[in-house]
């Protein structure tokens, strides 16, 4: 029998895993309505992704992607209707030249080019959305978390 006056020592805890925290902003034409398709068809993929709703992909500008990173993101999507299907016509071919830019500008200042990411994902490939989130998220947690850019708090 113990005594209860005694304290007893306690396993160590394994390390908890990294959970990512992911930014996503999504065209509402588009990949917005993918990931309402994956909710309701009950597709399982991490909930690890804020997702955020514009109008169009074209229309993220470098500011959202550099505060997102500032304000402790982990990673950053953008996402849109694929080239050619814009609902604003144009929208998707003017973020993709502005985004592969701002890829640049990460890659300058030493941030992993695997935590910014573009993806085109359409009203009807709900499966798709969730495999992009399920694979964002996995390199984000072999990537660990990002300090980089991070506000000192």
């Amino acid at each position: 029998m113990s005594n209860p006056s005694q304290t007893t020592a306690t396993a160590p805890t394994a390390p908890q895993e990294h959970e990512p925290r992911i930014v996503a902003f999504q065209c509402k034409w588009c990949t917005s309505a993918g990931s309402d398709l994956a909710g309701v068809s009950r597709i399982q993929y991490p909930a690890n992704a804020v997702p955020i709703q514009v109008m169009c992909s074209g229309m993220v500008s470098p500011m959202y992607v550099l505060s997102a990173f500032n304000k402790g993101a982990d990673g950053v999507l953008v996402s849109g209707c694929h080239p050619g299907d814009c609902h604003y016509m144009k929208g998707n071919f003017f973020a993709r030249r502005k985004l592969y830019l701002v890829q640049k500008l990460l890659q300058f200042i030493g941030l992993e080019s695997d935590r910014f990411r573009m993806s085109w994902i359409s009203a009807a490939e709900g499966t798709k959305y969730a495999q992009v989130i399920s694979d964002f998220v996995r390199d984000m947690k072999a990537l660990g978390p990002q300090r980089k850019l991070k506000a000192k708090r």
